[in-house]
């Protein structure tokens, strides 16, 4: 643990609470899409199921159930409960073309050729492109909500914070994952348009607009 960490994820679950807080005060899920909340719900379900057979910390395993616990609703509110403010039309990517891949990817570069180690490693890939499908609609729809654009910067930030952490343990720990550095530099290049156009709109009070 380090204060890089710490912060990451800190960011990760305060976008989680920006984007459930929008979705249960407005009765809305319009702008979110469920299909990037699908592909979060995966990566976590294939990271932590060594939940019930590995103890690392009291910390570690609150996260772990925090991470499960909010996707699963968040994907609760999105395709029962407030299922008909969904936008079905927009959210249209094609997840597929990101889960084969993934899994391909997952079966021949890993660090051991074992189910959990495999299962980690396409939740490590999967995350670094799991929110294509949120910045497609975006992109399809014209413009975020603010509420919706601090989200996408929060949960930016926690990779952003987490190749922070990489450098550190690198530096400090002797200690790094290539395909952990390597997916978190991809889904941190996929920010970088969002983060410009966060901090010169959405911060000056103006609507983030991607271009399509």
């Amino acid at each position: 643990m380090n204060i890089f960490r710490f912060a990451g994820d800190l960011s990760h679950v305060f976008a989680i609470i920006i984007l459930l807080l929008k979705i249960w005060k407005t009765r809305s899920c319009a702008g979110i899409s469920g299909k990037s909340q699908i592909l979060f719900a995966v990566v976590y379900l294939t990271r932590y199921l060594d939940l019930f057979t590995t103890y690392v910390s009291l910390y570690n395993s609150v996260m772990k159930v925090l991470f499960l616990a909010t996707s699963g609703a968040t994907v609760y509110l999105m395709y029962v409960k407030f299922k008909a403010t969904y936008d079905h039309n927009h959210d249209s990517f094609r997840i597929e073309f990101l889960l084969v891949p993934c899994a391909l990817l997952s079966l021949v570069i890993n660090h051991e050729f074992t189910v959990m180690e495999v299962l980690w490693t396409f939740s490590i890939y999967l995350e670094s492109v799991a929110i294509l499908p949120q910045l497609f609609l975006v992109s399809k729809t014209g413009e975020a909500e603010s509420i919706t654009s601090h989200y996408l910067f929060a949960l930016g930030s926690y990779r952003a914070l987490y190749l922070l952490n990489w450098v550190y343990r690198y530096m400090v720990e002797s200690h790094y994952d290539l395909i952990a550095i390597f997916a978190g530099i991809v889904q941190t290049i996929l920010y970088c348009d969002f983060f410009y156009l966060y901090i010169t709109k959405v911060l000056k009070g103006k609507k983030l607009q991607l271009p399509a």
